[in-house]
């Protein structure tokens, strides 16, 4: 409980000046006091859950197009791939890099195609090291559909945070169980282990100045490439041969089939 009160005070030697703010600030809205919420169970509780019906209703299919095309607001590339063409989508998104650092803990079906220089993060590099590789490949731990963010973890996955902020390029996958509509669900997620390093990014770097000219790269990677693990495509089933057409009235008769010798009519007996 605290001492507050609504009423309007009186200024006196030992009020402070951020006492006398809120006091009047409650005196003008008329604000309802909050002092009888004495436990978490008195809380209210009427904000969206991870267990809303929009999240838990959702088709995962329309979820994930909703997170497409948020990243694709904030300028990310995205590429929508399987698991059989996933090193192609990935050597698309690293593009002309020569150059990319990884996580020690990438799964080797996930390393950049042969050409690429890659060095295994081992959490010796400096940044002015890393600001020599083009590129960084990681992996995540969650990505938000309705805000188009990517969720890394400081673990053998997403790397520690130094390798996705100083290369100029950043491309990680995200597989599709990873993908959750709303951010209570993606808290909820996170909350899995409450003391690691998170990193939370929505699109390449860019800010602007005073004069709203948009400058990228400077807190972070200029480009963000976002390889979307999909299912594999349901294959259609074959289409069943169609049944064969009932003759109308006017068909000709079909002959009768063949059931061995006929007997001879009675002219052609006599003849």
């Amino acid at each position: 409980m605290n001492d507050w009160t609504d009423a309007r005070p009186a200024r006196t030697p030992g009020m402070s000046a951020k006492d006398e703010i809120l006091a009047r600030v409650r005196t003008a809205l008329a604000a309802p006091r909050r002092d009888a919420v004495t436990g978490a169970e008195d809380v209210p509780r009427d904000y969206q859950r991870s267990d809303d019906r929009q999240e838990l209703g959702t088709a995962p299919e329309k979820v994930r197009d909703v997170l497409v095309q948020r990243l694709q607001d904030y300028t990310a590339v995205v590429h929508r791939t399987t698991a059989s063409e996933l090193p192609a989508a990935i050597a698309a998104a690293l593009g002309d890099a020569d150059s990319a650092v990884v996580p020690a803990g990438l799964p080797p079906e996930w390393m950049p195609p042969p050409g690429v220089a890659v060095t295994v993060d081992d959490g010796t590099a400096s940044p002015r090291e890393l600001d020599g590789i083009d590129a960084v490949l990681t992996g995540c731990h969650t990505a938000i559909a309705l805000t188009g963010t990517i969720v890394l973890r400081g673990d053998d996955l997403g790397g520690r945070r130094a390798i996705s902020l100083v290369p100029d390029r950043h491309v990680v996958v995200v597989e599709a169980e990873q993908v959750v509509l709303g951010v209570p669900r993606g808290i909820e997620r996170m909350a899995e282990d409450p003391r690691a390093a998170w990193t939370m990014i929505s699109g390449p770097s860019a800010t602007s100045d005073i004069e709203l000219d948009r400058v990228e790269g400077v807190h972070g990677p200029r480009r963000l490439e976002v390889v979307l693990l999909e299912p594999e495509p349901t294959p259609e089933p074959e289409p069943s041969p169609a049944p064969a057409p009932e003759p109308g009235p006017d068909a000709p008769a079909r002959p009768p089939a063949d059931s061995g010798p006929t007997t001879p009519t009675s002219q052609e007996s006599s003849r």
